[in-house]
């Protein structure tokens, strides 16, 4: 009989929990915790993964401006669990800290840690990626939700698409982490992009965990059940980059036989679109701290802040790649 390991067990306990209190919380139970005006503040920061070059971005934006403002951050790398993630938060709460910025690895589990926070007087700020809106929102269980559209990117490489390859295209779609508002979107945006164009066909779609290496072995998978295919979507770079090395190994062009469309917008991505082995990534700018900040500064400050911060994201492609390569992350 199959034992499940010691990681699914966490995982699906905290699936249960998050979906448990839920249900036990109607809408509208909870009020916002508020904020004291200080001069400096003790800001959690519980961060998903660091593993690729978006991440280490956004890390890194984080702690350089709260060194700049004065701020104690707390820093904690849940390594792509969000079992550990939930721990990182509930020791935020135990340490005391005024605001934590979340950065929820995926939508469900992470509500329970976010009532928690709450629950406990500290507001929690969610950065880059959302918790499920059935099940939490914006004003009643966390400030706001500050990142991209997700949605908008998807459906901006679609357009790219169909307007480079007007007579159809037949696509894999590597997918980002399972149950993550960000690959959810992304694939919802794309799709809804191509919606009613019959001659594009996405012929597969697999989750490569927004890793390089993953990306790679999906892709190569996928490019001999489907030999046929012209065009590989990545949810993010890393997956892109996997997939041009898949490609290339198929003894195959990138750029050339089979197109690349990736969301991101890195300095090796950028590059890439320079070279001819990717035609164009959407950006999404991981150079949180600025704004996070001045989030926390406004709600200090009484004000009431909107159910979603958005971030401006450029898009690259070989009219502008060149000029815009030393301005990526």
């Amino acid at each position: 009989m199959f034992a499940p390991t010691r990681r699914a067990v966490l995982l699906a306990s905290t699936l249960f929990a998050a979906m448990s209190l839920a249900a036990s919380l109607p809408a509208g139970a909870q009020e916002l915790p508020k904020l004291e005006k200080k001069d400096s503040y003790k800001v959690g920061f519980a961060q998903t993964e660091s593993n690729n070059p978006w991440r280490i971005a956004q890390t890194q934006s984080m702690q350089d401006e709260a060194k700049k403002l004065g701020h104690q951050l707390v820093y904690t790398d849940a390594a792509g669990s969000a079992a550990k993630q939930v721990a990182d938060v509930n020791s935020m709460i135990a340490q005391g800290v005024d605001l934590i910025f979340l950065a929820p690895r995926e939508e469900k589990p992470l509500i329970p840690a976010v009532r928690a926070a709450a629950r406990a007087g500290i507001p929690v700020i969610l950065l880059d990626r959302n918790v499920d809106p059935a099940l939490a929102k914006a004003g009643r269980d966390y400030v706001t939700f500050i990142g991209s559209d997700f949605v908008d990117e998807g459906r901006r490489v679609a357009e790219f698409l169909a307007k480079e390859k007007p007579d159809g295209a037949k696509i894999i779609q590597l997918e980002g982490t399972t149950g993550s508002s960000p690959a959810n979107d992304r694939k919802k945006g794309f799709e809804d992009g191509l919606a009613g164009k019959a001659n594009f066909t996405v012929v597969a779609s697999q989750s490569g965990d927004f890793a390089r290496d993953k990306g790679r072995q999906v892709a190569e998978a996928l490019l001999q059940a489907h030999p046929d295919a012209d065009v590989v979507y990545a949810h993010n770079d890393e997956m892109a980059m996997g997939a041009i090395a898949a490609i290339e190994a198929a003894g195959k062009v990138p750029g050339k036989d089979i197109m690349v469309l990736s969301i991101d917008g890195g300095k090796e991505a950028v590059q890439a679109v320079v070279d001819g082995k990717i035609a164009a990534v959407v950006e999404c700018n991981p150079r949180f701290g600025p704004k996070a900040f001045e989030t926390l500064n406004r709600y200090a400050a009484g004000e009431t802040i909107e159910p979603w911060v958005k971030n401006v994201d450029a898009f690259y492609d070989k009219s502008n790649a060149s000029t815009e390569v030393a301005n990526a992350y």
